[in-house]
């Protein structure tokens, strides 16, 4: 990606369906035998691969826009393979449902993102709980379960795939399963929504608590799938740095209220309009200290586009970063593009030097490339960013939407 900076970003972006919350619903159509229909599909690698994945499994999927039908009639295998759980950690989500209902999985172990260990042990545990057999062979974790029963699962981390595979796993199961300490993202809240909207009993969504009531079968259903809200805090992070004006179409501002409060703090107006968010930045930028929790709290995955803000701010600032251990990976990037940051074990000192320089630089996982991206469009000079395809795992046409609102970037072969 090649950017000249300097240019004020003015106009409008369409919010694309979120990525985190379309992977899980792609997923938990494995749970009915009949068609379903989802709508607001972004268009991103780990879509593709997750398409991919179902198809391998002997299901049907229909793609078309944003649209998208998944019908899995009968399940064709059990197995998730290494080439494609390697580059997309939520393989891992197929588990529940084909525990639930095939009543066995086989699931390599996972790769995806370089930013830290994410134990998938809390989703086992949770499936031995249900009363599944586990064993683990050449690589592939290996599940079986006569008849997956309900019980109380009490997570010890509020992890979000976790979450969602026990409550998938405990939606066809027998009896009542309870979820202590549960995810409370909106993409969660989403998945418990989707399967009661296929006929399921999920109680207690958005709170730390899940009630599921296991249903003999699910049936078929249509769903819109909600807004991408890191794309929007992106794109937020983006009009403050470039002192642009920018319209965010379908964001929902109650998914965002922790980044809201921050961006208001370091100087932004923020406020909504017919249907979206009005996002601008007429005075300087303030420097602000954050520190990144589960949902309600400071999103992880816009720690590396605050911290590329911050380096302009006026002052001093610290990020700390409490759900990944090795989440700083920009650093290095932002530093060559003349930022002085200073990390101290799970936290990192910024001190605002009100400019940055472009330079060659190069991405190394998804939320760290929107980072590179918006620290070239403030910064004077030209950009040049390596290893992009991080970023089409999660944003949909990113330097289209960027360049129709007055940014000077380009995308051009190695």
């Amino acid at each position: 990606m090649i950017i000249q900076g300097g240019e004020r970003l003015i106009g409008e972006i369409q919010i694309a369906g979120a990525k985190n919350a379309a992977l899980p619903l792609f997923i938990a159509s494995l749970l009915t035998d009949e068609p379903v229909h989802l709508h607001n599909v972004p268009a991103l690698r780990d879509i593709d691969t997750v398409e991919k994945l179902l198809r391998i499994m002997g299901i049907t999927v229909d793609r078309s826009g944003g649209d998208a039908t998944i019908h899995a009639k009968t399940l064709g295998t059990i197995e998730a393979p290494y080439e494609l759980v390697k580059t997309m950690r939520a393989s891992i989500l197929v588990m529940g449902p084909l525990l639930a209902r095939a009543r066995e999985a086989k699931v390599s172990l996972p790769g995806g993102c370089a930013i830290g260990t994410r134990p998938i042990n809390l989703h086992l545990d949770g499936f031995q709980a249900l009363g599944a057999r586990i064993t683990l062979e050449h690589g592939y974790i290996h599940a079986r379960a006569k008849r997956l029963k309900g019980t109380t699962i009490d997570l010890p981390l509020p992890t979000v795939t976790g979450t969602e595979n026990l409550m998938m796993a405990a939606a066809l199961a027998e009896g009542t399963t309870v979820i202590e300490n549960a995810a409370r993202e909106p993409e969660v809240v989403e998945v418990g929504e989707f399967i009661n909207q296929m006929g399921g009993e999920v109680s207690g969504l958005g709170t730390n608590t899940l009630v599921i009531k296991g249903v003999p079968g699910l049936h078929g259903t249509e769903y819109t799938i909600m807004p991408d809200r890191v794309e929007a805090a992106t794109y937020m992070v983006a009009a403050g740095m470039t002192r642009g004006n920018l319209f965010l179409k379908g964001t929902q501002p109650q998914h965002l209220k922790a980044v809201i409060e921050k961006l208001h703090e370091a100087g932004m107006e923020i406020y909504e309009e017919n249907g979206g968010l009005r996002c601008l930045l007429t005075g300087p930028i303030k420097s602000v200290d954050v520190k990144t929790l589960p949902f309600p709290g400071f999103p992880t995955d816009v720690q590396a586009q605050l911290m590329a803000m911050m380096c302009l701010a006026n002052g001093l600032s610290v990020i700390s970063e409490t759900v990944f251990e090795n989440r700083f990976m920009h650093v290095g990037e932002l530093k060559r593009m003349g930022a002085d940051i200073q990390v101290e074990g799970h936290s990192a000192i910024i001190r605002g030097r009100g400019e940055l320089s472009g330079a060659p630089v190069m991405a190394t996982d998804l939320r760290a490339s929107a980072s590179l991206v918006l620290a070239g469009l403030a910064a004077s000079g030209t950009t040049e960013i390596s290893r992009i395809y991080h970023l089409d795992r999660g944003y949909e046409r990113m330097e289209e939407k960027l360049r129709a609102v007055g940014a000077n970037i380009r995308r051009v072969k190695e």
